[in-house]
């Protein structure tokens, strides 16, 4: 019996179907068959275990990502793939949606930078990457400093934390346009 990767799955279980703020460490102990102070020999809180699965969701759903879009394609198509399909996936992952709930955000943001991770976020270090790639081979503009362009993207996350205050019968068309409306502001040369 691998007692972490039970509380680690009983606590997925839990947090995708109640929720992060719904869970307690009283429920996963239970669900994994032991006691809370073993839960706590293993992870220091509720927000450990929660980010470690979250971590883990982002890393599947950001190699899915990698092996279901082709990124030799144009700067354009390949972002605006990258943003649907991860907006979508947000949509349909519990795990991923708590990251996103406005109550939980700030709460689950402070906690994860107060633990100094180690872990980049995935699909910044994605973005990282294409657009050190793309700009070597001049696709994007030269005058924009490489430690900016990850901050264009992840405007668009938090754009879509907001989708009630812009109007959801709007929204999916408005992330695809400003998705766009970048990806041709960094591509187009500067006269």
């Amino acid at each position: 019996m691998d007692i972490k990767s039970d509380i680690f799955k009983y606590g997925k279980a839990a947090f995708s179907t109640k929720g992060f703020k719904k869970t307690n460490i009283k429920e996963i102990a239970q669900l994994a068959g032991i006691g809370v102070g073993t839960f706590y020999n293993y992870y220091a809180s509720k927000e450990q275990l929660f980010l470690e699965i979250y971590i883990q969701e982002n890393e599947n759903l950001k190699k899915h990502l990698i092996e279901s879009i082709d990124v030799n394609q144009e700067p354009l198509n390949v972002i605006s793939q990258l943003i649907m399909r991860n907006i979508e996936a947000v949509h349909t992952n519990p795990i991923l949606q708590e990251w996103y709930s406005k109550d939980f955000y700030k709460e689950l943001e402070q906690y994860y930078r107060a633990e100094g991770s180690k872990n980049i976020d995935s699909f910044r270090a994605l973005y990282m990457d294409l657009f050190k790639t793309w700009k070597a081979q001049g696709k994007i503009r030269e005058d924009i400093d490489e430690e900016l362009l990850p901050g264009f993207l992840d405007s668009l996350v938090y754009i879509d934390m907001h989708k009630e205050d812009i109007g959801i019968q709007y929204f999916p068309k408005i992330i695809q346009y400003l998705a766009e409306f970048i990806m041709q502001g960094l591509t187009k040369e500067q006269k």
